[in-house]
């Protein structure tokens, strides 16, 4: 079974690190009212101006905070907190507010950059000294203000996005819980009563993946996100009624790697993510279920299958290599 080490966290820290300060290649997510609203990427991000998309380099940020924190003595780590000094300040902080203040925005990065954002401040938060402390008190208000855009808009969602890419609530909140949890005991029990709402009665997932895009499963990231928000027993038995032939490695496109064609092709790529982010899932609803439950050692070999597809490619073409060491990482710590 893989799963990291130090020279695994090695290679991602100088990944990241090499993505998060690159501004180009850039796609912006930016609605524009007038030609005053022209602007690149730097100017618009003060802070998330790199890794050729904004969330990207939000959970480039993250990436580094976490392995920095598994691993105090990494070779980077001084490196890593000069970065943190230097761009996540009062000021950065607040020129990232302002670009969201904008009527324009309302929707920027809903829902994924928004709970990659709070994934980042619960990491952050996670640090007791140093440059991540201290980033995290500074990012503070960007993670409010994002918490306050899930408060305000959770409840006009009627309806979830049960989609394999960007626009999955299953895996907003999931990332977005663990900064609520501690921090937002409303905002935690909304994220849960909405969860409930979305998936709770789900039975019989038929598991039509992947799609050609996905770097989610919309299965296994629906049950990984009940996962989080329900008590083991609870969460047992919702699991035997959505996937019932599960533990008989059924529906079997949920325990075979995708195929991925064409790496040089951003979309194409998305499918070493699907790999990564099934592993994640895989291992941690086995966690869930424990060792003696029957389809834990089925979900555990997918798993390591899974990664097994994916792992070699992390790095290799910058339409992967600025994003997928995130989800490998979350595969491989589960």
């Amino acid at each position: 079974m893989t799963h990291l080490t130090k020279a695994i966290a090695e290679k991602f820290a100088a990944l990241a690190l090499a993505h998060v300060s690159r501004e180009y290649p850039n796609i912006m997510q930016h609605a524009l009212s007038g030609p005053a609203d022209i602007v690149g990427p730097r100017q618009a991000h003060p802070i998330f101006f790199g890794s050729y998309d904004w969330h990207s380099c939000v959970h480039g940020y993250w990436l580094l905070a976490r392995l920095v924190r598994r691993y105090p003595d990494l070779s980077a780590a001084a490196q890593i907190g000069s970065l943190f000094d230097e761009r996540i300040t009062a000021a950065n902080v607040a020129g990232e507010i302002a670009y969201l203040a904008r009527p324009e925005a309302r929707g920027f990065e809903r829902p994924y950059g928004w709970g990659w954002l709070l994934a980042l401040q619960s990491e952050l938060d996670q640090h007791r000294n140093g440059a991540g402390a201290r980033a995290a008190e500074t990012l503070r208000p960007l993670a409010q203000t994002f918490a306050d855009r899930f408060r305000a808009f959770l409840p006009l969602s009627d309806y979830p996005v049960r989609t394999g890419v960007h626009s999955s609530t299953a895996f907003a909140l999931r990332l977005a819980a663990d900064y609520a949890e501690p921090n937002d005991p409303d905002l935690f029990m909304l994220m849960r009563d909405k969860v409930f709402a979305w998936y709770g009665e789900d039975q019989a997932a038929q598991a039509w993946e992947p799609s050609q895009d996905d770097f989610l499963s919309p299965t296994l990231m629906e049950a990984e996100c009940m996962r989080r928000f329900l008590a083991p027993g609870a969460f047992a038995a919702w699991f035997e009624d959505f996937l019932p032939q599960a533990s008989a490695g059924a529906p079997a496109s949920l325990f075979s790697p995708a195929r991925i064609s064409d790496r040089t092709d951003g979309k194409i790529a998305h499918l070493d993510g699907l790999n990564f982010a099934r592993a994640w899932c895989w291992r941690s609803i086995a966690s869930a279920l424990g060792e003696a439950h029957p389809i834990a050692k089925r979900a555990r070999a997918a798993a390591d299958l899974h990664i097994g597809a994916s792992l070699p490619h992390v790095a290799g073409d910058y339409m992967g290599e600025h994003w997928l060491a995130t989800f490998a990482l979350l595969a491989l710590e589960a």
